[in-house]
């Protein structure tokens, strides 16, 4: 089996400007990307435009596999359709291949039927905008039990009845584990998020996001055996590092600590 194709997704290193975080994703050998729209003081937030932002990768010789993320995508509306347009635009003028699409995640929308309905409204109206500019939407479920989308399964049957080849799943080691979902989709998964979490004390009920941390050998959401598995299933894409931790975001030596996940993954897949 080929080389695990990493790739880096901004949150990995919050506080590194751009420039910065391009160059460290090319130290380590990466050459896939995603940028966010969620940084504050940071590209997309800070103005740089996306011109700016394909020229630095272009510099860096990288590709920008994502912007993460319109939220609330189901939840359609005219501000989540004109906000829609923008970052789908941006994706395009910086040569994004995709939109990460988060639904909502604040415990309402999560009606049976409801949720179902929301779900294809969005991504009927999504579909001829992403077809034009050329950007795959990536439909990220949450494991979260407050979300309006936890399962796969639910989002992979409306990507099937909608989507064609417009929409693609997320993967999250995270959100899969948390949501107790048993099937995986690698056929039309487009983007594997990883995260690890090793706090002993934490129920996986109470699990959030400042518990992701890189991927060890402490590591209670078994990153390795769901890597394997998506690969022995046909999952050929990237597997981006995206940890939410402080203790991660204010690591003196990110490249050090994200080599040493790097390195423990590739030993156990």
């Amino acid at each position: 089996m080929t080389a695990l194709p990493f790739a880096l997704n901004h949150m990995a290193a919050p506080g590194l400007p751009l420039d910065a975080f391009f160059a460290l994703a090319k130290s380590l050998g990466i050459s896939a990307v995603e940028i966010r729209n969620d940084l504050a003081g940071n590209a997309i937030l800070d103005g740089t435009s996306p011109k700016e932002v394909k020229a630095l990768a272009e510099k860096h010789g990288l590709t920008i596999i994502s912007i993460n993320a319109l939220q609330r995508f189901n939840e359609w509306n005219e501000a989540r359709a004109a906000e829609a347009r923008d970052l789908i635009s941006c994706a395009r003028d910086c040569r994004a291949k995709a939109l990460v699409l988060v639904p909502v995640n604040d415990g309402s929308g999560r009606e049976d039927g409801a949720r179902q309905a929301n779900l294809r409204q969005a991504l009927k109206a999504l579909k001829p905008l992403l077809d034009a500019a050329g950007i795959i939407g990536l439909v990220e479920p949450l494991g979260f039990e407050i979300c309006s989308l936890r399962s796969k399964a639910e989002a992979a049957e409306a990507i099937r009845e909608i989507g064609g080849t417009t929409f693609r799943l997320v993967h999250d080691t995270f959100h899969h584990h948390l949501a107790g979902e048993e099937q995986v989709f690698p056929d039309l998964t487009g983007l594997v998020h990883i995260s690890g979490v090793s706090d002993t004390e934490v129920a996986v009920a109470d699990m959030r996001d400042p518990h992701r941390v890189l991927v060890d050998a402490e590591d209670r959401l078994d990153n390795a055996g769901q890597i394997r598995r998506l690969r022995a299933e046909g999952y050929e894409g990237p597997f981006s590092f995206e940890p939410f931790a402080p203790s991660v975001h204010e690591l003196g030596d990110p490249a050090a600590a994200l080599r040493e996940s790097m390195d423990y993954l590739r030993s156990r897949t």
